[in-house]
Parts: structure tokens; C-alpha cells; sequence
């Protein structure tokens, strides 16, 4: 998530029409205080959505996402494994790229998201 603020960052005058919307898959825990709370940590333009188990399953379903508990035997009981793309959705829902993990990615990496997106947002 720090990288998706770095992103809006280099985005500058055309962050205003990006709008970072990230999906829980754990709607058990996450509830939408909680997930507020957290997307708000990285940058308050973030926004946090869940639903009902099915509803979860339905977008990942949708978009090719993976996702199952595991035990971990912390005092949480479980994790949630995940696959972490990061989708590119135009206004009218159609999908339009797909990046990879944006954990970890720095410097070239950030500019080329950064290239795609105003790619995007001129009409590409």
C-alpha cells in the first residue's frame, strides 16, 4: 500500500481521477470500521470495502483471485493466503490492466505504473 500512495504521489494533478480501492477477503474480521481504520493508515484518499463471504467470493471470483484460510495457531486462529494483484478498473467497470504485487516495488517500477496509468486516464 505504501507503493499505491507513491503512485498517487507521482501522479501529482492527475491523482484526482484515481481512486485506490482495496478489497478485503477476510469479511469475518474485516469489518468496514476496521478496514477504514487501516487503508486510512496509508493514505486517506484509500478506500476499504468487504461484504458477506459470498460477495467476497463473487469479485474474486470475477477478477481471478485466489484466496483461503490457513492455521496458523496464533491467537487469531487463522490467516488469509492471497493472490495481490492490483487491478486497473475504468469508470465504466471494465477491467483494463493488471499489475503485478505492488509490494516492494520502487523507483522504475512505480514510474512504469505510473506511465500505464496516465495512459489510461488520456483515453489509451
Amino acid at each position: 500500500m505504501i507503493a499505491m500512495r507513491q503512485v498517487l504521489e507521482r501522479l501529482e494533478g492527475d491523482a484526482q481521477r484515481v481512486q485506490f480501492v482495496f478489497i478485503s477477503v477476510d469479511p469475518e474480521r474485516d469489518t468496514p470500521e476496521r478496514l477504514g481504520q487501516y487503508v486510512k493508515g496509508f493514505d486517506p484518499r484509500f478506500i476499504g470495502l468487504t461484504g458477506t463471504p459470498d460477495q467476497v467470493a463473487q469479485v474474486a471470483q470475477a477478477y481471478g483471485v485466489q484466496y483461503y484460510k490457513e492455521n496458523t495457531g496464533s491467537a487469531g486462529g487463522y490467516g488469509v493466503a492471497h493472490t495481490a494483484f492490483v487491478f486497473a478498473i475504468d469508470p465504466k467497470g471494465r477491467l483494463r490492466l493488471t499489475f503485478p504485487p505492488f509490494f516492494g516495488m520502487q523507483g522504475d517500477e512505480i514510474r512504469f505504473v505510473v506511465q500505464d496509468i496516465r495512459y489510461l486516464l488520456k483515453g489509451g
